[in-house]
């Protein structure tokens, strides 16, 4: 299993699996709720069925429409971003191909709800001391860790990343 995760791109199964529970659970939540519905789950998480056409925090919902397509470009373009990143990261990578194909399934499982159906399908609903966050999905679950993955990285393992290779090369020169 280790030599199999050595290849960045590898990886990829976790974005195939982040997009097929997103896909499942939107359809469970599509067919088993009713709009606006909340059943309580927890005295903080409830699951509502919602519709966001806009992006995160309803941003730009009600723009007119034009925005669907703007975030699908968006989407689109990212995804072929993280692919490509993936496959440039050198072999034995793990953190980093991880946190992209978290990114990469969540982008992938919102892009599917907003070019079928011109929205996201959020259900996941906390809300906490008479505060209501946003719903989510899955696909949203995954965007979040995958980003903070990567901020993780950026802000602590990239120096580290950076002086491992210094030293693999300064210890491959050749001696005078």
């Amino acid at each position: 299993m280790r030599a199999i995760l050595d290849r960045p791109l590898n990886w990829l199964w976790l974005a195939v699996l982040i997009y097929v529970a997103d896909f499942y659970t939107k359809a469970w939540a599509s067919t088993s709720l009713h709009y606006g519905q909340s059943i309580e789950l927890l005295p903080f998480l409830n699951w509502t069925l919602a519709h966001n056409s806009g992006a995160a925090f309803s941003f730009l919902h009600d723009a007119g429409g034009w925005q669907r397509w703007f975030f699908v470009g968006i989407a689109v373009v990212v995804s072929i971003a993280l692919i490509i990143w993936m496959a440039r990261l050198p072999r034995g990578s793990r953190w980093l191909p991880l946190s992209l194909a978290l990114l990469l399934g969540g982008a992938i499982g919102n892009l599917h709800d907003r070019i079928v159906q011109g929205y996201v399908v959020d259900f996941i609903h906390f809300h906490w001391a008479g505060m209501s966050f946003p719903a989510f999905n899955i696909a949203d679950c995954g965007i979040t860790v995958g980003a903070i993955m990567l901020i993780i990285d950026s802000v602590f393992l990239e120096s580290r990343r950076e002086r491992l290779a210094k030293s693999e090369a300064t210890s491959q020169e050749p001696k005078a």
